[in-house]
């Protein structure tokens, strides 16, 4: 059964006034449990107004949707518990941090679920290794952190709640490479332990390319497509026309293909174009000690 799903999904803002203006027109989704799924669009594609629907942020205008196989708002009275079975992390949550030590900001969310202390502690020291945070910075302030530290205390406290599906909104947004590559490993890194559903919305495909099962694509507020990834940078030159970019390397062997060169697989990250072709090298009996 899907972890998230949702029938003919519609939002409206606005509704009635001068300024109405759909934001999810009719989309029909289902998402299965345990993967990662990369969110994709430009701006004003809808995808942020889409994900804010998974933990009960917007109520639909029209249409349902389920987690678990349970309509969020069948009971509206209930619509806090989804909030602690789907955690959002917006983009720069950095900026939300309040309490006076990372334990405690960590601990806030599992805290607000009436854990007890011994289940609050669990969390926060797994989470905290999760996101590569030493013991010695809990007890520290989360103000005396560098940026990316920052960032990672505060996707913890969203992780420590344990949520059947995890939502991080450009995660990796204003960081350096360097910090893009520690998030984006530490969230793998958090994957791998729980097995839980993992959305991340970004702009870049470069980010996401080389550990997301399946993308989904959001355009002019319809689901443009959900597949897997390989089959979805099978259509890179349409993606290209709905405005997003496509990774380098998938541009390098577009240009290949296109001069005669057809490799037969869809090439989206290095280490496999790569790989590829020093397969094809040895083939042909080139070199291939590179």
């Amino acid at each position: 059964m899907a972890i998230i799903e949702t029938q003919e999904l519609t939002y409206t803002y606005s509704q009635g006034s001068p300024f109405e203006k759909t934001a999810v027109d009719h989309v029909n989704l289902k998402i299965d449990e345990g993967i990662i799924v990369g969110v994709m669009g430009h701006t004003g594609s809808g995808k942020s107004t889409l994900i804010q629907h998974f933990n009960g942020l917007l109520q639909p205008t029209s249409g349902k949707v389920l987690i678990d196989g349970v309509d969020i708002w069948a009971d509206k009275s209930k619509i806090r518990d989804v909030r602690f079975q789907v955690g959002l992390v917006f983009q720069y949550p950095e900026y939300q941090i309040f309490e006076e030590t990372v334990y405690k900001d960590i601990a806030y969310g599992p805290r607000n679920m009436g854990l007890d202390e011994a289940e609050i502690k669990r969390r926060v020291m797994e989470t905290a290794a999760d996101l590569g945070l030493k013991e010695e910075l809990l007890e520290r302030s989360p103000f005396e952190l560098s940026g990316g530290q920052k960032r990672r205390v505060a996707i913890a406290g969203v992780m420590a709640m344990e949520p059947k599906v995890l939502i991080l909104d450009e995660p990796t947004a204003g960081l350096d490479p360097a910090g893009r590559d520690k998030i984006i490993s530490h969230i793998k890194q958090y994957h791998q332990r729980t097995k839980n559903t993992i959305l991340i919305v970004s702009h870049s495909m470069e980010d996401i390319a080389g550990f997301a099962d399946k993308i989904l694509v959001m355009n002019k507020a319809k689901l443009f497509c959900y597949d897997d990834t390989e089959k979805v940078f099978a259509r890179a030159q349409e993606i290209a026309q709905i405005g997003l970019d496509v990774p380098q390397v998938t541009k390098v062997f577009m240009e290949l293909k296109d001069k005669g060169l057809d490799f037969g697989k869809e090439v989206y990250t290095v280490g496999y174009a790569r790989d590829l072709l020093l397969r094809k090298l040895a083939e042909k009996g080139g070199a291939a000690d590179c």
